[in-house]
């Protein structure tokens, strides 16, 4: 008996099958191939419960009979090479459900797609694409981001700017007018919220139909490459928000896909997010393990991005998540984690690392879960940060109050210190918090005009010193008032015509200069070491003080007053006697702010005790204003 013939798809389908393939973007989609020294594309797809399907498409008048696909090896998946293809050709799946019923389906590993609403695949190569960020790439091998600063500027890529009519900025405007700006401003990473192609705009992209294909509203796949290499020639991280919770039931994407759930959980009470209006990827389905790492492994390797932040992670541990009683069933432990959801994360962030061991895997975790930053090997989930949204809820809370009343509330912003270190962190004000009647940044402050910007002043110098990596979402920078809508682009109006918002943008851009150059502020970030209280219990003055320290033992003193008076003669407890120098002041006038320190930029310490410290200094602490000082050295005569 003859031996059978091996092909070379048979072992990425047997990985496919067993939740081990991270790459079925070279398996399946539409690849292009020679046949028998034809040039066209091979198009393959899996679809198990499928009678028949064909590829379907503008080469062929759409008609179903006239490239039937076969079956593969697997019994599961079909394939044709269709011959004289060319790359933008429009195509679908045809497929016949086990029920006779034709289901028109876009490819899920298609790599670009029509414009929505039109929402066909499109055929198109991902390689050939010429980079010029070998210089990064090499130097950020050598590097360690948790020993690095890191600042976020959160964008949505549709909305930054707009022209006049309203069409979008394509990526390679936004490679022309976002990139400098993102450099000039000093932020070392930029955050796209979802690019992977959805057809709803009002999703924002978290409804995502093409998990293999960015939204062609802006350009083309190259045309996104081009705008993340601009980026890295920039020295600038890119982090994509990307979304394996769930996803829509539009007809032409994953939804019951082969006439029957397929991507989705056919468990009748995991298969839905109900207040969503949509389905539940189904992590117990090695198939679908495969697809997405496969999805997420795609845009490190051909899109050479630098992180993905990992979309509703609480959504997903927990099967009682947005459930009443009786909505659920519990795990086989009698418990409410979804135990096969835990299995995928951590199968994700080791496939991710093991692949690309730079990269940054942030998770969007909501809840108390422990160990979401650490290890698999000792229960950990694997990623490598998880936004503190603890922190964000109770600094948020605490802002919107007036003044007077935030002596009593004091704990709010104390309390993230008490876990600080127990996780790997980001400090997030994302776009989440300046829609929907929350409020804009600038406007979440009470007071007047000109103490709301000194609130925005002294709350990002205060971000900017606490422990933890930054996140901010696009507009907070320059002041603008009005909540992010999605229709529209940011109002940079009001940063060129408007005194105080453009000084808000200097001061943002000074910042963020000062912080990627003040290693106390950024290189011990996981432990004690790199804090020390000094002043975390003055609760009737609004203020709070505290110490950062690099690895050499430089420090840094931040003190933030969120006062609405000025205290004129503070004392502040110091460990050591000897001269202090202001380095950075909110309310320098140049800022915006009231210029109470005038000229004087050194203070002494003497020996008077404050704060159980022996040493003190006496501060004229203006109201809404963060300092930083350090101790200057005397030199000997």
């Amino acid at each position: 008996m003859a031996e059978k013939i091996l092909k070379e798809t048979d072992f990425p389908l047997y990985l496919f099958h067993h939740g081990k393939n991270d790459r079925i973007y070279e398996l399946f989609g539409a690849r292009p191939a020679v046949r028998e020294g034809k040039k066209g594309y091979i198009f393959r797809v899996w679809a198990p419960h499928a009678r028949q399907v064909s590829v379907v498409g503008n080469f062929n008048e759409w008609d179903a009979e006239a490239n039937v696909m076969q079956r593969m090896v697997d019994g599961e998946s079909f394939e044709l090479f269709v011959p004289g293809i060319r790359e933008y050709d429009v195509y679908k799946y045809c497929i016949v459900a086990q029920d006779g019923r034709k289901l028109m389906k876009a490819d899920p590993v298609g790599f670009h797609t029509e414009t929505p609403p039109a929402n066909a695949s499109k055929v198109y190569d991902l390689e050939g694409y010429k980079w010029g960020d070998h210089t990064y790439l090499q130097a950020l091998y050598k590097s360690n981001h948790f020993t690095a600063p890191m600042n976020i500027y959160e964008v949505n890529l549709l909305s930054w700017k707009k022209y006049p009519d309203g069409n979008y900025y394509s990526y390679n405007d936004l490679a022309r007018e976002l990139v400098p700006y993102v450099k000039e401003m000093g932020y070392t990473h930029v955050e796209f919220m979802p690019v992977t192609e959805y057809p709803f705009d009002g999703s924002w992209g978290y409804q995502v139909t093409g998990y293999f294909a960015v939204t062609s509203r802006l350009g083309t796949p190259k045309d996104f490459m081009h705008l993340v290499d601009e980026f890295h020639q920039a020295g600038i991280g890119v982090i994509l928000d990307w979304v394996p919770a769930h996803f829509p039931k539009d007809a032409h994407g994953l939804y019951e896909f082969d006439g029957q759930p397929l991507y989705e959980s056919s468990q009748w009470d995991r298969m839905e997010h109900k207040s969503w209006g949509t389905r539940r990827f189904d992590y117990g389905r090695s198939e679908v393990l495969s697809f997405l790492i496969s999805s997420a492994c795609l845009f490190f390797d051909k899109f050479h991005i630098d992180g993905i932040r990992v979309d509703a992670v609480a959504s997903m541990l927990y099967l009682d998540y947005d459930k009443r009683p009786g909505e659920w069933v519990p795990n086989i432990y009698g418990e409410n984690k979804n135990l096969e959801a835990i299995a995928f994360l951590r199968k994700l962030n080791e496939a991710v690392f093991h692949r690309f061991p730079h990269v940054l895997m942030i998770a969007e975790e909501s809840t108390a879960w422990g160990l979401v930053t650490k290890p698999a090997s000792v229960g950990g989930l694997g990623f490598n940060y998880k936004w503190n949204m603890g922190w964000m809820n109770d600094m948020l809370s605490y802002l919107t109050l007036n003044p007077f009343f935030r002596m009593n509330n004091h704990n709010k912003l104390t309390f993230s210190m008490m876990y600080a270190f127990s996780e790997n962190y980001v400090l997030p004000i994302s776009h989440d918090e300046v829609v929907y009647g929350k409020c804009s940044l600038i406007n979440k402050m009470p007071g007047t005009y000109e103490e709301k910007f000194a609130g925005v002043r002294s709350f990002l110098g205060y971000q900017t010193a606490h422990p933890g990596k930054k996140l901010n979402f696009m507009g907070y920078e320059f002041g603008q008032f009005k909540e992010w809508d999605y229709h529209e682009g940011l109002e940079f109006f009001l940063r060129d015509n408007y005194e105080l918002h453009g000084k808000l943008s200097l001061f943002v851009k000074e910042l963020n200069n000062f912080y990627k150059n003040a290693a106390p502020l950024f290189e011990i970030e996981d432990s004690w070491e790199g804090f020390e209280w000094l002043a975390p219990d003055d609760a009737d003055r609004n203020i709070v003080a505290f110490i950062r320290r690099d690895r050499e033992r430089r420090e840094i003193i931040a003190v933030v007053s969120f006062s609405g008076t000025d205290a004129d003669d503070y004392l502040l407890g110091v460990n050591q006697k000897g001269k202090y120098r202001v380095i950075f002041n909110s309310d320098d006038e140049k800022y915006g702010g009231w210029g109470h320190l005038g000229k004087k930029k050194t203070f002494t310490a003497v020996k008077k005790p404050s704060h159980g410290k022996q040493y003190s200094l006496r501060l004229p602490m203006p109201r809404l204003t963060c300092l930083y000082l350090e101790r200057v050295e005397e030199t000997k005569e």
